[in-house]
């Protein structure tokens, strides 16, 4: 046996060579045959992406009860939420929050200790995936290329340090919170008297920050769902309309971006993003669902940049337009999400 013909212990290709089949399409599945079922549906919280998430629960709660599903909706903002959750007796709490209290483990872990089954992934795997400089450590020891980056934790030292890496590897770079989400606090720095101020930005947000080396070319972004069987959805380039790269308003702003399905890269190029995708998914040990964002690169390396436990479903989010196209409208993807919610944390 060769090498190109070996699998790794995750069960995808191995890394040498490239030539990359397109993933295998999961067994059809009919949500119609599910149950329906009790759902308490989590959104809102404190984070920065408050709104965001207010949004996507109620995309995804409209969806699962257009599908049968009985969905009370909670704001773990209100300090009685847990005492409803628990009077409510779900069997399955879908969690449409995003960034910290709802997208790092913190509510998993709450979960975990009331015996409440949960979607998404479980507290290890959303820890890891929310803290972009640990995850990083994942993705290099999977092979999977991820830009040259210093994690910086004081402004004082963190400019002297900043300075350094740009001397190193030069400009522009891009400041960002080690674990926020929706772009929120990131800047691309293009000239050194930029430095200061992106740091400013970035520590009004998060104690740690990464600097980190800018890379040019198509975005890109692979959605994937399952527990054990993983799908990877189309590839969706991204074409941001209202700003120089993907930030929150392109992300959230109607008409902020464009999505191009499938993205304009060869076939080739495809299907090895999206074995990346699916193993960046198995490495930080997602369920459910997971999207991970790329760059390829004029030379064709694709790098990729963090992985999303919780996606965006929103209207004009990446997660639903994806499977929109694969042929599974969003109450089925939300209804196939429950159900692998439920076999992972029972």
């Amino acid at each position: 046996m060769n090498a190109a013909d070996k699998q790794d212990s995750l069960g995808l290709p191995s890394q040498a060579g490239t030539q990359f089949p397109a993933p295998k399409a999961m067994e059809a599945f009919s949500s119609n045959n599910a149950p329906y079922r009790n759902i308490v549906l989590l959104a809102g919280g404190s984070s920065g992406e408050r709104e965001v998430s207010l949004n996507s629960g109620e995309n995804a709660a409209a969806a699962l009860r257009a599908f049968g599903h009985q969905v009370i909706e909670l704001d773990p903002i209100d300090p009685a939420f847990i005492t409803a959750l628990v009077g409510l007796e779900p069997d399955v709490v879908f969690i449409a929050l995003h960034g910290h209290g709802g997208e790092d483990g913190q509510i998993q872990g709450l979960l975990e200790l009331l015996h409440i089954p949960y979607t998404g992934s479980g507290v290890l795997a959303s820890a890891l995936a929310m803290d972009k400089q640990k995850s990083k450590v994942f993705y290099r020891n999977a092979g999977i290329q991820t830009p040259d980056y210093i994690a910086v934790s004081e402004a004082q030292t963190g400019l002297l340090a900043a300075q350094d890496f740009v001397g190193r590897y030069g400009l522009p770079c891009v400041v960002k919170p080690a674990a926020e989400g929706s772009s929120i606090g990131i800047t691309i720095v293009r000239t050194i008297d930029e430095l200061p101020s992106a740091l400013d930005r970035g520590f009004a947000v998060s104690k740690t920050l990464l600097v980190e080396r800018f890379i040019a070319g198509t975005e890109v972004t692979v959605a994937v769902i399952g527990n054990e069987e993983l799908q990877a959805l189309p590839v969706i380039e991204i074409v941001p309309l209202v700003s120089d790269f993907y930030d929150y308003e392109a992300k959230y702003a109607d008409g902020g971006s464009d999505h191009i399905i499938p993205a304009r890269l060869s076939s080739q190029m495809l299907s090895y993003i999206q074995s990346q995708a699916m193993l960046a998914h198995r490495v930080l040990g997602c369920s459910g669902m997971s999207r991970s964002d790329f760059i390829v690169d004029a030379l064709g390396t694709a790098w990729i940049f963090e992985t999303n436990t919780i996606p965006g479903m929103t209207a004009t989010s990446l997660l639903p337009d994806s499977a929109r196209h694969a042929g599974i409208e969003a109450g089925d993807l939300y209804t196939r999400i429950v159900e692998w919610g439920i076999e992972a944390h029972s």
